[in-house]
C-alpha cells in the first residue's frame, strides 16, 4: 500500500484531502485510480487508510475506512546530533537514519568540521534534507517526519541537549565496552536520547570536556567513519527496544 503524509488541517471528519507534489505523483507516476486504497499519516503519530474517491488537477479526495496509532515508531526518541560531515554524506545519513527510526536531526559545526555554508548556502540545503527526510520516511512507513533542525555550533548543541534524559557522545579514546553496555541496557521506553557523533577526524579533547553531562561511550575495537557511527549506534539501540 503506497503511503503518503497529509497536514493535518487536510483531514476532515471523515475525508481528507491530499494536495501538492503527491497529487501528480499519485495520478502520473503511480497511476492510481479511484476506489484504490493507500495509507495517510498525518505527521503526528496517526495513520489513515483511505480509498481514492476523486482525483482533480489539484486535489485528491480520499475517504477514510480506518484510523490507528502509527505502529512504526520506536518507544524512545532519539536526536542525532551530526557533525557536519564533508561532500553529500550528510543526506546518506539523513535517509538511512530517518528509516532507521531517528526522531530529529541536528547538524553541528564542531571544531575539526572542515565544511561551511553561507546563509543562503544553508537555507537551500535545509530545504533539501528535510525533503529527503520525508522521502525516506514516507519510505519507512514513519507515522511521523523527522526535523532537520538548521545548523548549529557545538555549545549550542550543548545546551539544546541538556534537557535529553541521556546524551551519548561515542569517543574513539573511550575503551570501557561493559560500561557502554550498561549504559544502553539501562534505556527504557519514553526516554529522550541524545547522540553526539563528530565530523571526519571526530571530537577534539577539548569538547568532550565541554560535554559534561554527556556519558561517553565505545562503538567497539575498530574506528568508524563519521557516516557509519550513527547507523551502527541507531540499529544497536532501537533494535534492542523493538516490541
Amino acid at each position: 500500500m503506497y503511503h503518503f503524509f497529509v497536514r493535518p488541517e487536510n483531514i476532515l471528519e471523515d475525508h481528507i484531502l491530499i494536495e501538492g507534489s503527491d497529487v501528480n505523483h499519485i495520478k502520473n507516476v503511480l497511476r492510481m485510480k479511484e476506489g484504490e486504497t493507500l495509507l495517510l499519516s498525518d505527521g503526528e503519530g496517526r495513520d489513515f487508510t483511505c480509498c481514492i474517491e476523486t482525483l482533480d488537477n489539484d486535489t485528491v479526495r480520499c475517504k477514510v475506512l480506518a484510523e490507528e496509532a502509527s505502529g512504526t515508531e520506536p518507544s524512545v526518541k532519539v536526536y542525532l546530533f551530526q557533525g557536519l560531515p564533508k561532500s553529500d554524506k550528510l543526506e546518506h545519513i539523513i535517509q538511512k537514519s530517518v528509516e532507521l527510526g531517528v526522531y530529529r536531526i541536528i547538524p553541528v559545526e564542531t571544531a575539526r568540521c572542515i565544511v561551511k555554508y553561507d546563509a543562503k548556502k544553508l537555507k537551500s540545503k535545509l530545504e533539501r534534507w528535510q525533503k529527503i527526510a520525508e522521502s525516506a520516511a514516507k519510505q519507512s512507513r514513519r507515522g511521523i517526519i523527522p526535523q532537520v533542525e538548521p545548523v548549529m555550533k557545538f555549545k549550542d548543541a550543548l545546551e539544546y541537549a541538556s534537557d535529553l534524559d541521556l546524551v551519548l557522545i561515542p569517543y574513539e579514546n573511550y575503551k570501557d565496552m561493559q560500561r557502554t553496555k550498561e549504559i544502553l541496557a539501562g534505556i527504557r521506553p519514553g526516554m529522550k536520547i541524545g547522540i553526539f557523533i563528530g565530523p571526519e577526524g571526530g571530537f577534539e579533547q577539548n569538547e568532550i570536556e565541554m560535554a559534561d553531562h554527556a556519558f561517553p561511550i565505545s562503538l567497539g575495537s575498530r574506528i568508524l567513519r563519521t557516516e557509519t557511527a550513527p547507523l551502527m549506534l541507531l540499529s544497536v539501540l532501537l533494535f534492542g527496544l523493538e516490541e
